[in-house]
Protein backbone atom coordinates (compact mmCIF):
# COMPACT_ATOMS: atom_id res chain seq x y z
CA UNK A 1 0.00 0.00 0.00
CA UNK A 2 1.13 3.17 -0.86
CA UNK A 3 1.41 5.76 1.43
CA UNK A 4 -0.08 9.29 0.71
CA UNK A 5 1.86 12.34 1.63
CA UNK A 6 0.17 15.55 2.77
CA UNK A 7 1.03 18.33 0.93
CA UNK A 8 -0.17 21.47 0.29
CA UNK A 9 -2.63 22.55 -2.66
CA UNK A 10 -2.29 24.34 -5.95
CA UNK A 11 -5.01 26.92 -5.41
CA UNK A 12 -3.44 30.28 -6.71
CA UNK A 13 -3.64 32.19 -9.96
CA UNK A 14 -2.60 34.95 -11.79
CA UNK A 15 -4.48 37.47 -9.66
CA UNK A 16 -3.49 36.21 -6.76
CA UNK A 17 0.24 35.81 -7.64
CA UNK A 18 -0.15 39.98 -8.42
CA UNK A 19 -1.68 40.56 -5.28
CA UNK A 20 0.68 38.17 -3.24
CA UNK A 21 4.04 40.11 -5.07
CA UNK A 22 1.72 44.00 -4.87
CA UNK A 23 0.72 42.83 -1.36
CA UNK A 24 4.25 42.85 0.43
CA UNK A 25 5.86 45.35 -1.86
CA UNK A 26 2.74 48.27 -1.16
CA UNK A 27 3.26 47.50 2.85
CA UNK A 28 5.24 49.54 5.55
CA UNK A 29 7.85 50.62 3.05
CA UNK A 30 6.29 53.72 0.70
CA UNK A 31 5.04 55.10 4.19
CA UNK A 32 8.57 54.72 6.60
CA UNK A 33 11.70 54.83 3.87
CA UNK A 34 10.83 58.55 2.37
CA UNK A 35 11.90 60.28 5.06
CA UNK A 36 15.69 58.38 5.33
CA UNK A 37 16.08 58.33 1.91
CA UNK A 38 15.49 62.11 1.57
CA UNK A 39 17.61 62.21 4.95
CA UNK A 40 20.50 60.39 3.56
CA UNK A 41 20.62 62.04 -0.22
CA UNK A 42 19.70 65.35 1.01
CA UNK A 43 17.93 66.70 -1.79
CA UNK A 44 14.81 66.42 -3.76
CA UNK A 45 16.32 65.09 -7.05
CA UNK A 46 18.45 62.93 -5.29
CA UNK A 47 15.68 60.73 -3.82
CA UNK A 48 13.94 60.59 -6.81
CA UNK A 49 16.86 58.83 -8.41
CA UNK A 50 17.34 56.91 -5.55
CA UNK A 51 13.96 55.33 -6.11
CA UNK A 52 13.95 55.13 -9.80
CA UNK A 53 17.33 53.49 -9.61
CA UNK A 54 16.02 50.67 -6.66
CA UNK A 55 12.63 50.06 -9.43
CA UNK A 56 15.67 49.12 -12.20
CA UNK A 57 17.39 46.87 -9.60
CA UNK A 58 14.00 45.01 -8.64
CA UNK A 59 13.32 44.91 -11.94
CA UNK A 60 16.55 42.96 -12.90
CA UNK A 61 16.22 40.74 -9.98
CA UNK A 62 12.77 39.95 -10.61
CA UNK A 63 13.90 38.71 -14.31
CA UNK A 64 16.36 36.55 -12.94
CA UNK A 65 14.06 34.87 -9.99
CA UNK A 66 11.34 34.38 -13.48
CA UNK A 67 14.01 32.34 -14.81
CA UNK A 68 15.08 30.24 -11.49
CA UNK A 69 11.30 29.88 -9.87
CA UNK A 70 10.37 28.18 -13.57
CA UNK A 71 13.21 26.51 -13.94
CA UNK A 72 13.13 25.17 -9.62
CA UNK A 73 9.78 24.96 -9.35
CA UNK A 74 9.89 23.81 -5.86
CA UNK A 75 8.83 26.04 -2.59
CA UNK A 76 11.40 28.18 -0.82
CA UNK A 77 12.12 30.41 -3.01
CA UNK A 78 16.03 32.11 -2.41
CA UNK A 79 16.61 28.87 -0.17
CA UNK A 80 16.07 26.66 -2.88
CA UNK A 81 17.85 28.15 -5.04
CA UNK A 82 21.28 29.02 -2.93
CA UNK A 83 20.93 25.30 -2.11
CA UNK A 84 21.18 23.94 -5.89
CA UNK A 85 23.66 26.24 -7.30
CA UNK A 86 26.20 26.36 -4.17
CA UNK A 87 25.44 23.37 -2.00
CA UNK A 88 23.78 23.00 1.43
CA UNK A 89 26.12 24.89 3.42
CA UNK A 90 25.08 28.56 1.94
CA UNK A 91 21.37 27.24 2.10
CA UNK A 92 21.72 26.58 5.35
CA UNK A 93 23.19 30.18 6.11
CA UNK A 94 20.86 32.02 4.35
CA UNK A 95 17.94 29.80 5.94
CA UNK A 96 19.20 30.86 9.56
CA UNK A 97 19.85 34.07 8.77
CA UNK A 98 16.38 34.51 7.51
CA UNK A 99 14.59 32.56 9.98
CA UNK A 100 16.71 34.46 12.53
CA UNK A 101 17.17 38.11 11.41
CA UNK A 102 15.71 39.69 7.91
CA UNK A 103 12.01 37.95 7.92
CA UNK A 104 10.85 38.51 11.25
CA UNK A 105 12.48 42.08 11.57
CA UNK A 106 10.42 42.65 8.29
CA UNK A 107 7.55 41.60 10.23
CA UNK A 108 8.03 43.51 13.16
CA UNK A 109 8.55 46.63 10.76
CA UNK A 110 5.24 46.24 9.30
CA UNK A 111 3.31 45.54 12.66
CA UNK A 112 4.75 48.57 14.46
CA UNK A 113 3.66 50.99 11.07
CA UNK A 114 0.47 49.26 11.21
CA UNK A 115 0.19 50.69 14.94
CA UNK A 116 1.49 54.01 14.77
CA UNK A 117 -1.03 54.60 12.04
CA UNK A 118 -3.77 53.46 13.58
CA UNK A 119 -2.83 55.34 16.93
CA UNK A 120 -1.66 58.85 15.69
CA UNK A 121 -5.57 59.75 14.20
CA UNK A 122 -6.58 59.11 17.38
CA UNK A 123 -4.06 61.06 19.57
CA UNK A 124 -3.58 63.74 17.24
CA UNK A 125 -1.77 65.83 19.69
CA UNK A 126 0.17 63.25 21.82
CA UNK A 127 3.47 61.47 21.85
CA UNK A 128 2.44 57.88 21.22
CA UNK A 129 3.86 55.64 24.27
CA UNK A 130 6.09 52.64 22.50
CA UNK A 131 4.91 50.05 25.00
CA UNK A 132 1.42 50.98 23.35
CA UNK A 133 2.68 50.89 20.04
CA UNK A 134 3.96 47.07 20.19
CA UNK A 135 1.30 45.53 22.40
CA UNK A 136 -1.13 46.11 19.19
CA UNK A 137 1.96 45.01 16.78
CA UNK A 138 2.49 42.01 19.11
CA UNK A 139 -1.49 41.56 18.66
CA UNK A 140 -1.71 42.05 15.12
CA UNK A 141 1.25 39.30 14.38
CA UNK A 142 -0.28 36.64 16.40
CA UNK A 143 -4.32 37.95 14.67
CA UNK A 144 -2.52 36.95 10.95
CA UNK A 145 -0.51 33.99 11.91
CA UNK A 146 -3.75 32.42 13.36
CA UNK A 147 -5.63 33.81 10.10
CA UNK A 148 -2.96 32.19 7.74
CA UNK A 149 -2.83 28.96 9.78
CA UNK A 150 -6.21 28.77 9.62
CA UNK A 151 -6.98 29.22 5.46
CA UNK A 152 -4.81 29.97 3.39
CA UNK A 153 -7.31 30.46 0.57
CA UNK A 154 -9.12 33.12 3.29
CA UNK A 155 -5.77 35.01 2.98
CA UNK A 156 -4.97 35.14 -0.45
CA UNK A 157 -8.89 36.67 -0.98
CA UNK A 158 -8.33 38.95 1.27
CA UNK A 159 -5.19 40.34 -0.26
CA UNK A 160 -7.28 40.69 -3.74
CA UNK A 161 -9.48 43.47 -1.54
CA UNK A 162 -5.98 44.46 0.34
CA UNK A 163 -4.36 45.24 -3.21
CA UNK A 164 -7.00 47.49 -4.82
CA UNK A 165 -6.71 49.25 -1.28
CA UNK A 166 -3.32 50.10 -1.53
CA UNK A 167 -3.84 50.97 -5.04
CA UNK A 168 -6.89 53.33 -3.41
CA UNK A 169 -3.98 54.73 -0.97
CA UNK A 170 -1.54 55.52 -3.73
CA UNK A 171 -3.48 57.18 -6.29
CA UNK A 172 -4.72 59.53 -4.20
CA UNK A 173 -1.37 60.03 -3.19
CA UNK A 174 -0.18 60.45 -6.66
CA UNK A 175 -3.40 62.89 -7.76
CA UNK A 176 -3.29 64.53 -4.64
CA UNK A 177 0.75 65.38 -5.83
CA UNK A 178 -0.55 66.15 -9.17
CA UNK A 179 -2.97 68.70 -8.36
CA UNK A 180 -0.44 70.68 -6.19
CA UNK A 181 1.55 70.60 -9.01
CA UNK A 182 -0.73 71.55 -11.20
CA UNK A 183 -1.67 74.26 -8.98
CA UNK A 184 1.60 75.24 -9.15
CA UNK A 185 3.19 74.13 -6.31
CA UNK A 186 6.65 73.30 -7.76
CA UNK A 187 8.98 75.72 -6.10
CA UNK A 188 10.43 72.66 -4.06
CA UNK A 189 11.69 71.09 -7.26
CA UNK A 190 13.46 74.75 -8.93
CA UNK A 191 16.56 73.64 -6.99
CA UNK A 192 16.42 70.36 -6.78
CA UNK A 193 19.71 69.34 -6.46
CA UNK A 194 20.59 71.76 -3.43
CA UNK A 195 21.99 70.07 -0.36
CA UNK A 196 22.67 66.92 -2.19
CA UNK A 197 25.49 64.60 0.09
CA UNK A 198 28.47 63.37 -1.05
CA UNK A 199 28.77 61.19 1.77
CA UNK A 200 28.77 56.89 -0.32
CA UNK A 201 27.85 55.83 2.91
CA UNK A 202 24.68 57.77 3.47
CA UNK A 203 23.76 56.79 -0.65
CA UNK A 204 24.39 53.56 0.66
CA UNK A 205 22.11 53.59 3.30
CA UNK A 206 19.43 55.67 1.23
CA UNK A 207 19.82 52.74 -1.19
CA UNK A 208 19.26 50.19 1.35
CA UNK A 209 16.12 51.96 2.16
CA UNK A 210 14.49 51.96 -1.14
CA UNK A 211 15.69 48.54 -1.66
CA UNK A 212 13.58 48.11 1.94
CA UNK A 213 10.15 49.33 0.37
CA UNK A 214 11.12 46.85 -3.29
CA UNK A 215 11.73 44.19 -1.14
CA UNK A 216 8.81 41.22 -1.55
CA UNK A 217 9.32 40.89 -5.88
CA UNK A 218 10.95 37.06 -4.71
CA UNK A 219 8.32 36.34 -2.59
CA UNK A 220 5.81 34.55 -5.18
CA UNK A 221 8.19 32.19 -5.54
CA UNK A 222 8.48 30.43 -1.98
CA UNK A 223 4.84 29.66 -3.13
CA UNK A 224 5.29 27.79 -6.54
CA UNK A 225 3.85 24.50 -5.41
CA UNK A 226 0.85 26.57 -4.68
CA UNK A 227 0.67 28.32 -7.74
CA UNK A 228 -1.28 26.80 -10.75
CA UNK A 229 0.78 26.72 -13.75
CA UNK A 230 3.64 28.35 -12.23
CA UNK A 231 5.50 28.35 -15.98
CA UNK A 232 2.89 30.88 -17.00
CA UNK A 233 1.67 32.75 -14.18
CA UNK A 234 4.93 33.42 -12.33
CA UNK A 235 6.69 35.62 -14.62
CA UNK A 236 3.32 36.98 -15.70
CA UNK A 237 3.21 38.17 -12.26
CA UNK A 238 6.30 40.00 -12.11
CA UNK A 239 5.61 41.74 -15.62
CA UNK A 240 2.42 43.19 -14.56
CA UNK A 241 3.92 44.10 -11.15
CA UNK A 242 7.05 45.62 -11.15
CA UNK A 243 6.84 48.46 -13.71
CA UNK A 244 3.57 48.99 -11.81
CA UNK A 245 5.10 49.68 -8.56
CA UNK A 246 8.30 51.48 -9.80
CA UNK A 247 6.21 54.21 -11.67
CA UNK A 248 4.04 54.16 -8.59
CA UNK A 249 7.30 54.64 -6.42
CA UNK A 250 8.54 57.65 -8.12
CA UNK A 251 5.16 59.45 -8.27
CA UNK A 252 3.83 58.61 -5.11
CA UNK A 253 7.38 60.23 -3.42
CA UNK A 254 7.73 63.31 -5.83
CA UNK A 255 4.04 63.90 -4.62
CA UNK A 256 5.07 63.62 -1.07
CA UNK A 257 8.12 65.86 -1.80
CA UNK A 258 6.11 68.60 -4.02
CA UNK A 259 3.53 69.01 -0.67
CA UNK A 260 5.74 68.51 2.41
CA UNK A 261 8.87 69.48 0.97
CA UNK A 262 12.54 67.70 1.58
CA UNK A 263 12.49 69.13 5.60
CA UNK A 264 8.88 68.68 6.50
CA UNK A 265 9.31 64.44 4.60
CA UNK A 266 12.44 64.72 7.14
CA UNK A 267 10.39 65.44 10.30
CA UNK A 268 7.56 63.24 9.72
CA UNK A 269 6.60 59.77 11.57
CA UNK A 270 3.96 59.47 9.68
CA UNK A 271 4.23 60.73 6.11
CA UNK A 272 1.66 59.75 4.20
CA UNK A 273 -1.27 61.36 6.92
CA UNK A 274 0.82 64.60 7.10
CA UNK A 275 0.84 64.32 3.39
CA UNK A 276 -2.85 63.59 3.50
CA UNK A 277 -3.57 67.16 6.02
CA UNK A 278 -1.85 69.22 3.59
CA UNK A 279 -2.99 68.65 0.51
CA UNK A 280 -6.45 66.16 0.40
CA UNK A 281 -8.89 68.51 2.35
CA UNK A 282 -12.22 66.51 3.28
CA UNK A 283 -10.26 63.26 2.38
CA UNK A 284 -7.69 63.31 4.61
CA UNK A 285 -10.07 61.43 7.31
CA UNK A 286 -9.84 58.32 4.98
CA UNK A 287 -5.98 57.90 4.83
CA UNK A 288 -5.44 56.62 7.84
CA UNK A 289 -7.79 53.32 7.36
CA UNK A 290 -6.38 53.25 3.86
CA UNK A 291 -2.32 53.24 4.97
CA UNK A 292 -3.42 50.98 7.81
CA UNK A 293 -5.05 48.53 5.62
CA UNK A 294 -2.18 48.47 2.87
CA UNK A 295 0.49 47.59 6.08
CA UNK A 296 -1.79 45.22 7.33
CA UNK A 297 -2.30 43.36 3.74
CA UNK A 298 1.78 43.68 3.48
CA UNK A 299 2.14 41.88 6.56
CA UNK A 300 -0.71 39.33 5.85
CA UNK A 301 0.64 38.31 3.02
CA UNK A 302 4.44 38.55 4.45
CA UNK A 303 3.40 36.01 7.07
CA UNK A 304 2.42 33.40 4.67
CA UNK A 305 4.78 33.10 2.20
CA UNK A 306 8.11 33.41 4.55
CA UNK A 307 6.47 30.71 6.56
CA UNK A 308 6.77 28.60 3.11
CA UNK A 309 10.80 29.23 3.10
CA UNK A 310 10.67 27.40 6.75
CA UNK A 311 8.63 24.37 5.46
CA UNK A 312 11.25 23.91 2.53
CA UNK A 313 14.39 24.19 4.91
CA UNK A 314 12.78 21.79 7.62
CA UNK A 315 11.61 19.87 4.63
CA UNK A 316 15.74 19.41 3.94
CA UNK A 317 17.11 18.80 7.17
CA UNK A 318 17.89 22.39 7.90
CA UNK A 319 15.69 23.48 10.69
CA UNK A 320 13.83 20.97 13.12
CA UNK A 321 11.71 18.49 11.09
CA UNK A 322 8.46 19.13 13.53
CA UNK A 323 8.44 22.79 10.73
CA UNK A 324 8.16 20.60 8.13
CA UNK A 325 4.44 19.58 9.08
CA UNK A 326 1.91 20.53 7.47
CA UNK A 327 -1.67 20.40 9.18
CA UNK A 328 -3.91 17.78 8.13
CA UNK A 329 -7.37 19.24 8.22
CA UNK A 330 -5.93 23.08 7.45
CA UNK A 331 -2.69 22.18 5.09
CA UNK A 332 -1.14 24.54 6.12
CA UNK A 333 2.63 25.04 7.71
CA UNK A 334 1.10 25.48 11.20
CA UNK A 335 4.86 24.66 13.19
CA UNK A 336 6.21 26.71 10.53
CA UNK A 337 3.65 30.23 10.83
CA UNK A 338 4.52 29.69 14.72
CA UNK A 339 7.76 29.50 14.99
CA UNK A 340 7.93 32.77 13.13
CA UNK A 341 4.88 34.38 15.31
CA UNK A 342 7.21 33.83 17.67
CA UNK A 343 10.62 35.54 16.50
CA UNK A 344 8.92 38.43 15.00
CA UNK A 345 7.39 39.05 18.49
CA UNK A 346 10.91 39.27 19.72
CA UNK A 347 11.79 41.59 17.18
CA UNK A 348 9.75 44.00 18.25
CA UNK A 349 11.90 45.08 21.26
CA UNK A 350 14.12 47.50 19.45
CA UNK A 351 12.35 51.45 19.40
CA UNK A 352 14.37 52.55 16.23
CA UNK A 353 12.75 51.87 13.12
CA UNK A 354 15.69 52.68 11.44
CA UNK A 355 18.33 50.64 12.77
CA UNK A 356 15.81 47.63 11.80
CA UNK A 357 15.39 48.31 8.82
CA UNK A 358 19.04 48.66 8.14
CA UNK A 359 19.87 45.93 9.97
CA UNK A 360 17.34 43.45 8.20
CA UNK A 361 17.96 44.89 4.42
CA UNK A 362 21.59 44.78 4.47
CA UNK A 363 21.38 41.10 5.06
CA UNK A 364 18.69 40.16 3.11
CA UNK A 365 20.79 42.06 -0.09
CA UNK A 366 23.76 40.27 0.13
CA UNK A 367 21.87 36.63 0.13
CA UNK A 368 19.78 38.19 -2.74
CA UNK A 369 22.86 39.00 -4.88
CA UNK A 370 23.79 35.86 -4.34
CA UNK A 371 20.58 34.13 -5.34
CA UNK A 372 20.59 36.06 -8.56
CA UNK A 373 24.04 35.37 -9.55
CA UNK A 374 22.51 31.45 -9.02
CA UNK A 375 21.31 32.22 -12.22
CA UNK A 376 24.63 32.15 -14.64
CA UNK A 377 25.82 29.81 -12.02
CA UNK A 378 23.49 26.99 -13.09
CA UNK A 379 24.05 27.60 -16.90
CA UNK A 380 27.17 26.53 -16.30
CA UNK A 381 27.06 23.97 -13.78
CA UNK A 382 24.10 22.33 -15.10
CA UNK A 383 22.70 23.42 -18.94
CA UNK A 384 20.54 20.81 -18.90
CA UNK A 385 17.89 22.04 -16.90
CA UNK A 386 14.70 22.51 -18.52
CA UNK A 387 13.85 26.27 -18.46
CA UNK A 388 10.48 27.36 -19.62
CA UNK A 389 11.74 31.18 -19.54
CA UNK A 390 15.59 31.99 -20.17
CA UNK A 391 16.25 35.50 -19.26
CA UNK A 392 18.03 37.12 -22.55
CA UNK A 393 21.10 39.18 -22.52
CA UNK A 394 19.38 41.67 -24.84
CA UNK A 395 17.26 44.06 -24.00
CA UNK A 396 13.44 43.46 -23.62
CA UNK A 397 11.68 40.58 -21.33
CA UNK A 398 12.82 37.06 -20.61
CA UNK A 399 12.77 34.97 -23.95
CA UNK A 400 10.76 31.04 -23.61
CA UNK A 401 13.96 29.26 -22.82
CA UNK A 402 14.94 25.67 -25.13
CA UNK A 403 13.22 22.36 -23.48
CA UNK A 404 16.23 20.37 -22.25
Amino acid sequence: MVEERVKMRKQLGLLEGVAIILGIIFGSGIFISPKEVVEKTGSVWGALVVWAMCGVLATLGALSYAELGTTLAQSGGDYHYINEAYGPLPAFLYLWDANLVFVPSTNAIMALTFANNILQPIFPNCSIDPVCRKLIAAATICLLTFVNAYDVRLTTRAQNVFMFTKLAALLAVVGGGLAWVAAGGVEHFEDGWAGTRTSLSDWSVAFYSGIFSYSGWSYLNFMTEELREPFVNLPRAIYVSLPLVTGAYVLTNAAYLAVLGPARVRASDAIALDFAAAALGALRWAMPALVALAVLGGLSVHVMTSSRMSFAGARNGHLPALLAHVHVGRLSPLPSLVFLMLMSLLMLIPDNLTTLITYCTVVEAFFTTLSCSAVLWLRHKRPDLARPIRVSARAGPPLPGPSG
